[in-house]
């Protein structure tokens, strides 16, 4: 029983981290369709709000973690996704 909770957990896990990658790379490509957006200067800029909270990005590295003692990611893909959450 507790196997088959790891390995629903790791594939979970496997899901969540390949959907990121494919909204990412999704996101990356509107951007290079999309036109540059028109900015008014009448209109101040917002500051933008922060992408994750430090529990979701401990979250998400916990998940990285598992997906790396479970032998689906390498350790240099590890480190790879590791940079990028703590960039973001």
């Amino acid at each position: 029983m507790p196997r088959m909770l790891r390995r629903a957990a790791v594939l979970g896990a496997t899901a969540h981290v390949a959907s990121r990658r494919g909204q990412a790379k999704a996101e990356a490509a509107a951007q290079d369709q999309a036109p540059p957006p028109q900015v008014d200067p009448e209109t101040p800029a917002t500051p933008a709000a922060p992408e994750s909270t430090p529990q979701d990005s401990y979250a998400d590295l916990m998940k990285l973690k598992e997906l790396l003692d479970a032998g689906v990611l390498t350790q240099a893909e590890f480190d790879v996704e590791k940079q990028k959450l703590l960039a973001a």
